[in-house]
């Protein structure tokens, strides 16, 4: 087996601002990324946003409400998972001081990998 394998134990999160924090791998057409906020819980959601990409997301660890566009809010916790079609407002509000999120793209997220 090759050494050239990603593996996220390889992969550094990277501080994309205070409390979140993102790691990543990807291929041609999917990106799996996990995504770790560690300063909750919020009195607020983040502002709604979208983008063209599919979106499956799993809640590794803690609790959180998802919102979507043209959806109830959901009210979720680990072991749930969400999906948001291309091009839906949505956003998130932490419940808990931890979150950890796995969420996949198709295509591959290019504004991560700068």
């Amino acid at each position: 087996m090759s050494d050239s394998v990603p593996k996220f134990t390889q992969q550094p999160a990277r501080k994309i601002k205070e409390g979140l924090f993102r790691s990543f791998i990807y291929a041609d057409n999917l990106m799996v990324a996990i995504i770790d906020f560690t300063n909750g819980p919020w009195e607020k959601p983040e502002p709604f946003h979208s983008h063209p990409h599919e979106q499956a997301t799993y809640v590794a660890q803690g609790e959180l409400i998802f919102y979507c566009e043209g959806r109830e809010d959901q009210h979720l916790k680990e072991g749930d998972m969400f999906a948001v079609p291309s091009g839906k407002k949505h956003t998130v509000k932490i419940l808990t001081e931890r979150v950890r999120l796995i969420d996949s793209f198709n295509p591959i997220r290019e504004d991560f990998l700068t």
